[in-house]
């Protein structure tokens, strides 16, 4: 089975270099982390990878098509994206629900609904509940319900954690292993948290001024000693320029 998602020398420039060549590949199912320092076009990166953001040059293929033959409405139900803040519209968490297949022309079935809100770890009630009287924990996790609403092959995460309390950030993590094993969706994950990174001890790539300077399983990442930049990183030695230097 080829790869679901095709990056292909991802290039772009906003006065000075954002994204460097930027390649890699995404299985069916699979779940892949990008983890570097802030500024190192991690944010920008998955933004380009459902049109959010146009690069200079280069390709994003999903099942070997061109991004840019797709209609953008439809990429976007099928990549689709959970943003650092939650991104909620006014009305209720049901109204929130679904907007996204009544974009499509679909009706979404409350019973569907209410499974997906279940499965993110809210409880039904809470359909009915104002989406603006939530905690920001519950929000993201309707944020999770309502990008799933659209049943995506692929979920963007841009460090959905990093506004949360310790102990929501391992209920949200837990959520995302359950949305990616259980549910079998492609999650593609933005964090610049190393020890986040081990939890999920998985794929990685570590991005360096728009620039992959490595890519693997995490912990054979940090177990490498002799690359000095990514060693660097790795001991917190390193600003978003590549200087050893501290950040």
């Amino acid at each position: 089975m080829g790869p679901l998602l095709t990056v292909q020398n991802l290039s772009l420039s906003f006065g000075k270099p954002v994204l460097q060549s930027v390649s890699f590949e995404v299985a069916p199912g699979g779940l892949l982390l990008i983890l570097g320092p802030s500024g190192s076009g991690k944010s920008t990166l998955l933004r380009c990878l459902n049109r959010l953001q146009a690069p200079d040059s280069g390709a994003v293929l999903l099942n070997d098509r061109d991004t840019r033959e797709i209609d953008v409405r439809h990429l976007r139900r099928r990549v689709g994206m959970v943003f650092q803040v939650p991104a909620l519209l006014p009305g209720t968490v049901e109204h929130n629900m679904i907007q996204g297949p009544a974009l499509a022309g679909k009706t979404a079935p409350r019973q569907d609904i209410e499974h997906l809100l279940t499965g993110v770890g809210l409880a039904r009630d809470m359909l009915t509940r104002n989406a603006a009287t939530l905690s920001i924990g519950e929000q993201q996790r309707v944020a999770f319900a309502q990008a799933l609403a659209n049943q995506p092959d692929v979920l963007l995460l841009d460090e959905p954690t990093s506004a949360l309390d310790p102990t929501a950030v391992l209920t949200l993590e837990k959520l995302i292993l359950k949305v990616n094993r259980e549910m079998n969706r492609a999650v593609v994950m933005v964090t610049h948290n190393i020890e986040q990174a081990l939890r999920f001890n998985t794929e990685t790539l570590v991005l360096l001024d728009g620039r992959i300077i490595a890519k693997g399983p995490v912990q054979d990442l940090i177990n490498n000693r002799t690359d000095a930049t990514l060693r660097s990183f790795f001991e917190g030695r390193l600003n978003h320029e590549g200087n050893g230097d501290g950040i």
